[in-house]
């Protein structure tokens, strides 16, 4: 497994699949039949390369791209932000969906590439935003996705207040998560959950309640 370019690493590391929930879309994925599957954390980083966290369809982000699929007007003729986009899988939804213009933002070279390689893949548009984007309330966008992204305190804490941020603005917030530790306890309206098959190589189970949320301005969470 050589670095190499991130496209060319994406390319080399990963095989075309379809997540069990989103069977529409095809994405690049680490599998059983490549390295990246079976790569240590500690041999990442000897490679010098961060966490493969794009290289799979986490349960969160499935959800948020079957709610946008089976209800297009959420997103249709709007400008959408997709947040620590991973894979690019609820970017590609929205687009699919009819979304108007599609920022997918990622700090990871490997996931901006396969961003990228999965957009082509299935045909749509997605622009990449490689800069951190939390904090940013002038980005102009009419709703903002975010799965999957509270599984470390400090990520969840400061993504939060910023997603609640831009809510407070009017802005339609939609979080995908499966029940992860650091999920708020407030600020929350639960919309839809879906069973999402997994891996016990990923999770700690064969399958994730994923639960898709609107953030709210609040401090309420309805429906828990």
């Amino acid at each position: 497994m050589t670095r190499g370019d991130p496209a060319a690493f994406v390319l080399a590391n990963t095989a075309v699949e379809t997540p069990p929930l989103v069977p529409e879309i095809r994405l690049r994925l680490a599998s059983e039949v490549v390295p990246l599957w079976q790569a240590s954390e500690a041999e990442l980083e000897a490679l010098g390369l961060p966490p493969p966290y794009w290289a799979f369809a986490w349960a969160g982000g499935q959800a948020l791209a079957r709610l946008l699929l089976d209800e297009p007007e959420r997103v249709r003729g709007k400008r959408v932000l997709d947040f620590a986009s991973g894979s690019g899988l609820s970017a590609i939804a929205a687009a699919r969906a009819g979304a108007a213009r599609v920022e997918a933002a990622e700090i990871d070279p490997f996931a901006l590439a396969a961003i990228g390689l999965n957009a082509a893949l299935n045909g749509v548009a997605v622009a990449v935003l490689a800069e951190d984007q939390v904090g940013r309330l002038d980005g102009g966008w009419e709703v903002v996705l975010a799965g999957d992204v509270c599984y470390e305190r400090p990520m969840a804490e400061r993504a939060f207040a910023w997603l609640q941020a831009l809510a407070g603005q009017g802005v339609e917030v939609l979080l995908g998560d499966p029940g992860r530790t650091y999920l708020p306890k407030s600020g929350l309206e639960r919309l839809v959950g879906y069973a999402v098959q997994t891996s016990r190589e990923l999770e700690d189970s064969d399958v994730r309640n994923a639960v898709v949320w609107r953030v709210t301005a609040g401090a309420t969470r309805d429906g828990a």
